[in-house]
């Protein structure tokens, strides 16, 4: 079972969810948020790292508009208010609280001190500007919304990316993915997985588009570039 922490930004103190290893330490995930917040799927996620030997921590990136986020993508009011938070949304601030949440995990009691990313959707988009930014050891974006117009930062990368693309994603369309796959292809740090036939969300279990044998085979890839890079 995890529990919920505070963490202290620059800006101010968030929440947090936290899901510890058996063997309470190790390497430590932070997990970057959808537009839905620190719903079950994000903890589940945390939980299925925990259970892996990491540290997994979730933090709370719409404090700032609205503490506490936590809803699904099964009805429209929930979709709204998803987009809703996600156009108020300050994406510069919010790679700054997961830099403090990055701080913050290295100091727990049993970390190893290496600490990844890996981040869906929004937060994908959010995890290739934590691998550009911040000191992660390693991150993993699962279809960022809006790479696109930041390829430019791959220039900072000094730490492993892995990338999941879906192919029929209609929040990152084709000439979006030519842009990213053009501009990140050849890049030493990086390395990008696409998935044909998927559609966004493809990991999102229990998603309209959840497709649990590529839901697989990312969460192998991922699993092995952490492995690989935190160890």
């Amino acid at each position: 079972m995890g529990e919920q922490i505070t963490i202290q930004g620059e800006d101010g103190a968030f929440g947090a969810y936290l899901a510890r290893p058996e063997k309470g330490g190790g390497p430590a995930v932070v997990v970057i948020q959808e537009i839905f917040g620190v719903n079950k799927v994000m903890r589940d996620i945390c939980d299925g790292l925990a259970a892996e030997g990491f540290l997994a921590v979730c933090p709370d990136l719409f404090w700032r508009i609205e503490p506490g986020v936590d809803i699904t993508d099964q009805s429209e009011a929930e979709w709204k208010k998803a987009f809703e938070l996600y156009n108020a949304f300050d994406v510069d601030a919010g790679v700054k609280d997961i830099a403090a949440a990055i701080a913050h995990v290295r100091k727990l009691d049993g970390a190893s001190g290496k600490v990844g990313a890996v981040g869906f959707c929004l937060g994908g988009l959010l995890a290739f500007l934590t691998a550009a930014r911040t000191d992660a050891d390693a991150s993993v974006s699962y279809y960022g919304v809006g790479i696109e117009k930041h390829t430019v930062e791959a220039d900072k990368l000094a730490n492993p990316l892995l990338m999941h693309i879906a192919e029929e994603d209609q929040f990152v369309p084709k000439p979006a993915q030519e842009v990213i796959l053009n501009a990140l292809k050849n890049h030493p740090q990086i390395e990008i997985h696409t998935y044909p036939g998927r559609d966004h969300a493809f990991a999102r279990v229990g998603g309209e588009h959840y497709d649990e044998a590529d839901a697989k085979l990312a969460g192998g890839r991922t699993l092995a570039f952490f492995r690989k890079h935190l160890a």
